[in-house]
């Protein structure tokens, strides 16, 4: 089995390197991760610049590649170019925080699995619940229990998944649940601060913590000590409105495709033009000190 594993706490990150030597019973596995911390960043990708791929190298032993990208660029890139072949499973993690609730959206960790499921390849997402002291190892042999056991039930079409394990799942016999994620909006405070230089700023809190589902979801699972394990699908369409917005009437046949309104916008829209560099050295100086003593 080829096994293509990244995350979005960095290639250096523990969590990544206790999966990875979990992986290693399963088959063969490439590591291809960011650079640097992409925690929150979602789906995001990088197509305006390049991608940056360098190798990297623990003693003479190849470690993996490090790309300058998010966790989705590391699937893409390794999935196209990195792997020797199409992976036969793409693993995202571990994760350090858990990945549950409204924060599946917001994740690295999950947008990751979501661009393997995108290639048509069973993907799971990785988290456990940050502690300074995580045991990522125990974590890491407990997630692999997991995988080994849903690929050997689950059917032949790809499948995308979210394991979350919180810190009391590692104290003694884990349980499991297979729940949904909660959707229920939650940390939308911020505190509101002031730096040294007086300009204001904003720390998100991460409160109010979630109200209590009144059905039994990631969230209300974890509050237990239980480990998740969600199914996930990354297409979004509500099939059910669907069909029932084929049945309303829309017209558009009367709408001007130019507008006099558009045409008075584009009269007064300010045009940008570029002066030469004609006024000498000092004189530019000149004006830069009289905005400000701080210059370059």
């Amino acid at each position: 089995m080829l096994i293509l594993l990244t995350n979005d706490d960095g290639i250096y990150a523990p969590g990544l390197a206790a999966m990875e030597r979990e992986l290693r019973r399963m088959g063969e596995v490439y590591v291809v991760a960011p650079t640097k911390e992409q925690s929150g960043v979602g789906h995001s990708i990088t197509y305006l610049t390049p991608l940056i791929v360098k190798e990297v190298y623990d003693g003479n032993q190849r470690w993996g590649w490090a790309v300058e990208g998010s966790p989705a660029d590391c699937v893409r890139i390794g999935a196209s170019e990195i792997c020797p072949q199409r992976p036969d499973l793409v693993v995202s993690g571990i994760n350090s925080g858990l990945n549950a609730g409204i924060n599946v959206l917001y994740s690295g960790t999950v947008a990751a699995a979501i661009e393997g499921a995108f290639f048509g390849i069973t993907s799971v997402a990785v988290s456990v619940e940050f502690d300074e002291h995580a045991q990522f190892d125990k974590a890491a042999r407990l997630a692999r229990t997991i995988i080994e056991q849903v690929l050997g039930q689950k059917g032949p079409a790809p499948q995308l998944y979210n394991i979350n394990i919180p810190t009391a799942a590692l104290a003694g016999p884990p349980k499991l649940r297979v729940v949904p994620m909660d959707v229920a909006q939650y940390g939308e405070r911020f505190e509101k601060r002031i730096d040294p230089w007086g300009r204001v700023y904003y720390w998100a809190t991460g409160l109010p913590r979630p109200p209590v589902a009144d059905r039994e979801t990631d969230l209300t699972a974890m509050s237990k000590g239980c480990v998740t394990l969600t199914p996930l699908h990354y297409d979004m369409t509500q099939r059910p409105m669907v069909a029932e917005m084929e049945k309303w009437q829309f017209r558009l046949d009367k709408i001007d495709t130019v507008s006099k309104l558009d045409t008075e916008h584009a009269a007064r829209r300010p045009v940008m033009r570029i002066a030469p560099n004609k006024r000498p050295a000092a004189e530019a100086g000149d004006v830069a000190t009289r905005k400000g003593d701080a210059i370059g």
